[in-house]
């Protein structure tokens, strides 16, 4: 590690100047983003789920509804989050005039892309659906189709993905974190970490004692048998 070259300063020919590289910065983007922004995303979706009714919830999914606001922290936090991360990995590949080939630079990439990845496969969820939702019709069943609400095999994949993919994420990160103190010692941040791990391990504890994990099929459908979702689920 100690063998990779830290760039300082970055010059710009078309610009003719010589720029300082603050990598504090950067280390300081990528942790707020990775230990901060997305657990914070991860947690309210896991547990602001509301309470299953009856019937689900009939509005739009949509940021105005604000009985989806847990869904939309969710979307639009971990959009925002990737897009700064993918921001921060060009700057930093920028200034250090392409790809270094170190541990941190391989961890790191592949945190961005894995999250980026994330980020597309939430565009192929496909719809929504549901008897109950506002879109639907009480006497046309051809209304009711979605593929969250049928639980077509493109959503199973999507959810199979999409669940397990972001703890292979976190694998990543927690290694361009571990890898990047190393290249750059910055204690007092690698400290802040710490603190944020075990921040989100004990309010993940709390909350699921307390029973907050709710099933995201039976919030947005509601606990009837006749949801396909719940009878295939009977007697789980």
């Amino acid at each position: 590690m100690n063998s990779v070259h830290i760039p300082t300063e970055v010059h710009f020919d078309f610009l003719g100047m010589t720029i300082p590289i603050h990598w504090d910065y950067h280390a300081i983007l990528m942790v707020a983003v990775w230990f901060v922004l997305v657990p914070t995303c991860i947690i309210v979706i896991r547990f602001g789920k509301p309470k299953p009714t009856l019937t689900g919830l009939h509005r739009q999914v949509a940021v105005k509804h604000i009985e989806w606001w847990w869904f939309s922290v969710h979307k639009y936090g971990l959009m925002f989050s990737v897009g700064l991360a993918l921001a921060g990995a060009i700057v930093a590949v920028t200034v250090s005039q392409g790809f270094s080939g170190s541990m941190h630079s391989l961890f790191g990439l592949t945190t961005v892309a894995l999250g980026c990845l994330q980020i597309m496969g939430g565009w192929l969820r496909g719809k929504h659906g549901g008897k109950n939702y506002f879109s639907a019709k009480s006497d046309d069943p051809k209304t009711w189709f979605g593929d969250h609400y049928n639980m077509t095999t493109r959503r199973r994949i999507f959810e199979a993905y999409h669940k397990t993919a972001g703890y292979f994420v976190y694998f990543f990160a927690a290694g361009a974190v571990a890898s990047g103190v190393m290249q750059y010692p910055m204690p007092g941040l690698a400290m802040f970490v710490v603190a944020m791990v075990i921040i989100a391990f004990l309010t993940s504890i709390v909350l699921e004692y307390n029973g907050y994990r709710y099933d995201g099929y039976r919030a947005a459908h509601g606990y009837t048998m006749d949801a396909p979702f719940n009878k295939e689920r009977e007697f789980l």
